[in-house]
């Protein structure tokens, strides 16, 4: 059985798609990621909750602070990126949640009273979350770097709050000179998939 997904976007989003280690200079505009977001917001999370919270790093004071954070093979490549974003994952979510799943509103109070639940319950979505947001930026027809090399503690305390979790960072933009480095090797489905 094929995909129904045209083989070309398959390629745009999987098979050709990589992490991009350079970029040029071209800008990526806030109506690019507004498209971004319009699109992966969509996909599923549990309860429809939406944990994700993106910080854009445009100014370059902010780049500058958050380069610091950064680890060193990292750096450079996010001080040069058009765009960055900082994912993290909102652990106050379920005060969202009476308008976001209206066929269970007390769902915020029966499931996610207690705040170690929400962070495990946020930190799940947002990651599922942050999958979508990586493959809205190709769908998009732009490359992302996504990388967990820097100091969490540094950037949350840099630019977030006791409420919210880093989890990635992406640089985003069109891939520059020698922006990929050779594809990695796979798990074949015989050694993931198991029927029982």
């Amino acid at each position: 059985m094929s995909l129904v997904l045209d083989p070309a976007a398959q390629d745009l989003l999987f098979r050709e798609a990589r992490t991009a280690n350079t970029f040029t200079d071209e800008p990526v505009t806030e109506e690019q990621v507004q498209a971004i977001y319009d699109l992966v917001k969509y996909g599923p999370t549990a309860f429809n909750q939406t944990p994700l919270r993106i910080t854009l790093v445009r100014s370059p004071e902010a780049r500058e602070r958050l380069v610091k954070h950064m680890s060193e093979g990292n750096q450079a490549k996010t001080a040069a990126a058009p765009l960055v974003a900082i994912l993290s994952a909102d652990n106050e979510f379920h005060e969202e949640l009476p308008a976001l799943f209206p066929a269970f509103p007390q769902a915020k109070d029966v499931f996610f009273a207690e705040r170690p639940v929400r962070e495990g319950s946020a930190a799940m979505n947002a990651a599922l979350q942050a999958g979508y947001f990586v493959v809205g930026v190709r769908a998009a027809g732009l490359a992302a770097g996504p990388m967990t090399g820097f100091d969490f503690e540094g950037v949350r305390k840099e630019f977030l709050d006791d409420d919210h979790t880093p989890l990635m960072v992406v640089n985003i933009g069109r891939p520059g000179p020698d922006a990929w480095y050779p594809r990695s090797p796979r798990l074949a489905y015989e050694d993931v998939v198991t029927t029982v």
